[in-house]
């Protein structure tokens, strides 16, 4: 049996999405050449149906991250990496097709997660280091990922498939899930982005008193949920001995992140919870306890701190060079250098620090 004559993953996610929208033929987007074949587009096909309530938008939903056909990965228990996207965005009324950039970012998504290998899961986040819609001026930077509330999950011949619903966030609302939790900011919004519908053209939310109440109160009762960070810019380098001085250990850290960082310590140490920075070529594990120390290790270095030093190291973490040593733990220097943000030519668009 082929491609063409087995669809039976293709067909399970046309059925659930006819159970929502009927017999309405939704605007679809395919692939001319398979991306294992060469072609550019990992993703098959992309469909977008028009939505009125509880504002007109588009609907779109992705065939591609699921197996469409044979089976072919040994997890019998979900068909390729478990789930498909959806993607919920205002709509102009005379809009008769959906924008391309829209179709171009639900492709982007899945270059990502087939060249890193990287799911995603309902409460996660990534930061798109510019506007979501390239060239715009639109304050959404970033994304979140929650469970689509009107497109439940299927069992499919291949495995299970659920559907991640992909939305539009501001820089500070991406802080704010770092710091707190993904699903207790995005709750806190609903009420002013109905069924996560992504609006390029509003503003941040946290500007909203209520919002901002919520969310800091939030952070403050719970701390913060996120155990593990992607750091870009991370390094170690192990302190060196000479017979005329002794060269401190050196953890370095992007000025784009150093911030983040520092807010997200105070909200997973002063909880009795741990934290984990990891780079490409290091891990650097927080953990709280009463005795500050820093523990080298091949693959991962540990700092222990207790409330006071994380309160003090974290004010120090801003987005600006710098190179500073924490008293209660001696022998370490910390230094935060600039972070380059570069377009998708690798032009220097941004400096930061």
């Amino acid at each position: 049996m082929n491609e063409i004559d087995n669809t039976t993953g293709w067909d399970a996610i046309d059925k659930i999405m006819e159970t929502i929208y009927g017999e309405q033929e939704p605007k679809h987007y395919g692939t001319l050449i398979p991306y294992a074949l060469g072609g550019q587009d990992p993703l098959n096909g992309i469909s977008a149906y028009k939505v009125d309530t509880p504002n007109p938008h588009w609907h779109f939903v992705t065939y591609g991250f699921s197996e469409l056909y044979d089976k072919e990965s040994d997890n019998a228990e979900d068909s390729g990496y478990g789930f498909e996207l959806t993607f919920r965005l205002v709509r102009n009324i005379e809009e008769q097709e959906p924008p391309a950039w829209a179709l171009n970012l639900l492709q982007n998504m899945a270059r990502y997660v087939f060249n890193s290998g990287n799911v995603f899961r309902e409460g996660d986040y990534l930061d798109a280091n510019g506007p979501i819609c390239l060239e715009s001026d639109t304050e959404l930077t970033a994304l979140a990922f929650v469970n689509d509330a009107d497109v439940a999950p299927i069992n499919t011949p291949n495995g299970r498939v659920q559907f991640l619903q992909m939305v539009g966030i501001t820089g500070d609302e991406l802080e704010a899930m770092q710091t707190w939790n993904t699903i207790g900011v995005l709750t806190t919004c609903l009420q002013y982005m109905p069924s996560y519908i992504t609006d390029i053209e509003r503003d941040t939310f946290l500007r909203m008193p209520v919002v901002s109440e919520a969310v800091h109160k939030g952070m403050a009762q719970e701390g913060s949920n996120t155990g593990f960070l992607f750091v870009s810019q991370l390094a170690w380098a192990p302190g060196k001995k000479s017979w005329l001085n002794k060269k401190p250990a050196t953890l370095q850290l992007g000025a784009k992140q150093a911030e983040i960082i520092g807010k997200m310590l105070r909200g997973r140490i002063m909880k009795g919870k741990t934290l984990s920075l990891v780079g490409s070529d290091v891990r650097v594990v927080f953990e709280p306890g009463d005795k500050p120390e820093c523990i080298p290790g091949d693959d991962e270095i540990r700092f222990v701190l207790d409330n006071v030093t994380a309160s003090a190291f974290s004010t120090r973490l801003l987005p600006k060079e710098d190179i500073f040593e924490i008293p209660t733990i001696k022998g370490i220097t910390i230094q935060i250098i600039k972070t380059h943000i570069t377009d998708n030519d690798g032009n220097v668009v941004k400096i930061i620090g």
